[in-house]
């Protein structure tokens, strides 16, 4: 229970690896997917959490390397929201930017394309803010945790 198979900097290695192998794939699979967990999304994510559960720890099933490894993950956590708050350049890079997708009622079908936005998800984003005409939107914007804001031009 309390034998290390690997040294404890093994643990501490592969925890970082994963840790950031992880952080990067999430980055890449785009801001949509963050804020909206369909279920494939959610069998993914417990398929993943399987698979890299073997690179954190390897062979060992000791308390100890299971402690060092969440604890590695835990302090690297800190890490970056700690970096995040404290850099814009670190928060960009972790969290990314929001994305204008409607300007002036004009949808920007690059960002779109870019983000993997469907035009038909982005009128249903738009109708749960109230709105049912491209040409009162004054803005839609991707939020970084995935969600789509909206803002609308006053009826005058």
């Amino acid at each position: 229970m309390f034998d290390l198979s690997m040294s404890p900097w093994e643990f501490v290695v592969r925890a970082v690896v994963v840790f950031l192998f992880l952080l990067f794939m999430l980055r890449l699979g785009g801001k949509k997917h963050i804020g909206e967990l369909t279920p494939f999304d959610l069998v993914v994510l417990l398929i993943v959490s399987e698979t890299v559960q073997g690179s954190l720890i390897g062979d060992d099933i000791s308390l100890i390397g299971g402690l060092l490894a969440s604890g590695t993950l835990f302090v690297l956590i800190f890490v970056v929201n700690y970096a995040s708050w404290r850099s814009k350049n670190a928060e960009r890079l972790f969290e990314g930017v929001p994305k204008i997708l409607v300007r002036n009622g004009q949808v920007r079908r690059l960002a779109l394309m870019q983000e993997r936005i469907t035009r038909s998800e982005l009128i249903e984003a738009l109708r749960r803010e109230g709105c049912t005409s491209l040409s009162r939107v004054r803005f839609a914007v991707l939020e970084t945790d995935g969600t789509i804001t909206v803002g609308l031009r006053c009826n005058r």
